[in-house]
């Protein structure tokens, strides 16, 4: 293609998307490039057997252990990304995760930056994904400089009456920040959204947020089935020239004045590491040695707490989170994590989940009583936990850490949930597989010397060079990340058109 451009962003999912919607006013000619096609709306978009137990919409790309074993990872290659499957949840970082810490074992470095210098982008974000929420009942909540565009989603009934008897219980549950509208979602089915894909607008992830937004101004174009192989850069190597990618079996290259990778935590560093030259032989805009480096993946665990006194009428459920314990535990003293419900278990989905083959009507019967929900703590970072290109082929070396507190999470919501009338309580805890809240392997910091991207998320190596998704999060905290990557592209985004970077 001989097509040109200020600006090429790869990947449509939310860092690219945002970026792009950040962008688009400024009149600069922008090409989204993305792998994946759009997800078309068929009838496997809300078939619990499909997408659980035939894995409908999964990837067949395989990633590689350094324990030599090969495995499917959870990502999906749509326009816009990952987000088409997300739970919707947006919340902010607390304000507690941007200092160091200590944890129970080890300590989190903090951000270069502070809440409030983020606040403001978190509520630009906040506008463009439509986020539902409030500001009140949970006594984590960082302050808002404006308050949320629309009230919570409301909860159920039954998870109304689940509410009360957590307060009754000791704890503050609280509305989850969710990207939903909800009477539009469940016009298309009587669903929940939690890992059922987006085939309408009911779900405001990133193709229906910030890419729809980018893509109605006339300067922004979207090229699908492009996968980018690599990075040219001048001889000098300051300067990205040209992204090369593949599409329908023929190679393209399209210059551009600027650049910003938003492929995810894991892809963007494969692609930066497969775009090393004799100007950057360990990878591209790697002098830190730091790209690839500092992988993160949530500690998570699914927790399913039963009462065979009172079915789950839900059809959605994922209303409620509590953060009791995510600053400190009133025991150890230390952070242990967020706890929030998971989307609605049916029993096709507990059928495919559960760890010996069962019949349906018993997985039925489970799930009629069964209430889910979902753990998360702090994974720490560690350079040695990392991604790494091998024969083209993309290797996950990743160091859990932080496991003593995942497992005082566990036990003080178990507690937590049987006081609250749960007398049976199982969990899962996720492997490497669980991909969905991934981050940390272009470090965003004010060193060059051990950070791969500045305050606005540029390369400290090539000038024009940037990295807007969840590869330059300092930490992962312990909630989801995507209204802090979000929020980081937009910023990016104000500071490219306005001159500053």
């Amino acid at each position: 293609m001989t097509e040109t451009a200020d600006i090429v962003i790869i990947g449509s999912g939310i860092g690219g998307a945002s970026l792009a919607h950040s962008l688009a006013p400024s009149g600069l000619s922008i090409v989204i490039l993305e792998r994946g096609a759009h997800l078309k709306d068929t009838p496997e978009a809300r078939d619990d057997v499909a997408i659980f137990q035939k894995g409908f919409y999964r990837s067949s790309e395989e990633w590689l252990g350094t324990d030599g074993e090969s495995f499917l990872p959870g990502n999906y290659y749509y326009v816009g990304g990952n987000s088409k499957f997300f739970g919707a949840v947006m919340y902010r970082y607390r304000r507690e995760d941007f200092s160091p810490r200590r944890h129970m074992d080890g300590a989190s470095p903090g951000w270069p930056l502070s809440y409030d210098a983020l606040s403001p982008w978190y509520d630009a974000a906040e506008q463009v994904f439509r986020v539902r929420g409030s500001t009140i009942g949970d006594p984590t909540e960082p302050p808002h400089e404006k308050p949320y565009g629309y009230p919570p989603v409301p909860d159920e009934p039954a998870m109304a009456t689940v509410r009360r008897r957590l307060e009754k219980a000791g704890v503050h549950p609280a509305s989850l920040p969710l990207s939903i509208d909800i009477d539009a979602w469940l016009k298309r089915a009587k669903t929940g959204w939690d890992a059922f894909p987006n085939t309408g607008t009911g779900k405001i992830d990133a193709e229906v947020g910030p890419l729809a937004s980018a893509l109605a101004h006339p300067n922004v174009s979207l090229v699908t089935g492009a996968s980018v192989t690599r990075l040219e850069t001048d001889d000098a190597g300051r300067r990205v020239v040209a992204a090369v990618y593949q599409k329908d079996g023929v190679e393209y290259r399209i210059p551009a004045d600027r650049f910003a990778v938003a492929a995810g935590a894991v892809q963007s560093a494969a692609l930066l590491l497969r775009s090393a030259s004799k100007a950057h032989p360990a990878g591209l805009g790697n002098s830190s040695d730091q790209l690839g480096r500092n992988f993160m993946n949530h500690n998570t665990t699914a927790m399913l707490t039963f009462d065979p006194f009172a079915a789950n009428s839900c059809v959605y459920q994922k209303t409620i989170a509590f953060n009791d314990f995510y600053n400190a535990d009133n025991e150890t003293g230390f952070p242990l994590g967020n706890v929030q419900l998971l989307g609605h278990i049916t029993g096709n989905i507990l059928k495919a989940n559960l760890p010996f083959p069962a019949p349906g009507w018993f997985a039925g019967l489970m799930a009629r009583y069964a209430y889910g929900w979902f753990l998360t703590s702090e994974d720490l970072p560690n350079p040695e936990s990392r991604v790494m290109v091998r024969d083209n082929r993309i290797v996950m070396h990743w160091i859990r850490s932080n496991m003593r507190a995942h497992e005082a999470l566990i036990g003080k919501t178990r507690a937590v949930m049987r006081k609250a009338g749960f007398p049976i309580v199982l969990t899962h805890t996720f492997g490497r597989k669980t991909t969905s809240h991934q981050c940390g392997t272009a470090r965003l910091g004010g060193d060059p010397k051990t950070s791969v991207v500045d305050l606005n998320c540029r390369s400290h190596d090539v000038e024009n060079l940037y990295i807007t998704d969840a590869s330059v999060l300092p930490t992962s905290a312990a909630v989801n990340p995507a209204l802090t990557i979000a929020a980081l592209a937009i910023k990016a985004g104000a500071a490219i058109s306005g001159g500053k970077a």
